[in-house]
């Protein structure tokens, strides 16, 4: 059986939480471009638009949550001198 020390997280893979925050605020912005894109181009049809930016929001929160998890992380390997 595998010690649980032995096990590689992302941090120890090179990801930082700043990379993951980075993603968050992106996704975010690609989801509000998605919404208002087709509202710009297509005045006809915005049923299709508002389905086109609802359903990319979960994406930002889970990586903003990834990245504070990070965060978290990061400053226990800080104060525990890894």
């Amino acid at each position: 059986m595998r010690e649980s020390h032995d096990r590689q997280v992302p941090y120890d893979k090179g990801l930082r939480s700043e990379h993951a925050n980075t993603v968050a605020c992106a996704a975010f912005g690609l989801s509000i471009a998605s919404w208002f894109t087709p509202h710009k181009v297509e005045q006809e049809d915005l049923a299709r638009a508002d389905r086109w930016g609802i359903s990319s929001p979960p994406g930002p929160a889970t990586w903003f949550g990834f990245g504070q998890a990070l965060e978290q992380y990061e400053r226990s390997v800080i104060s525990l001198g890894r």
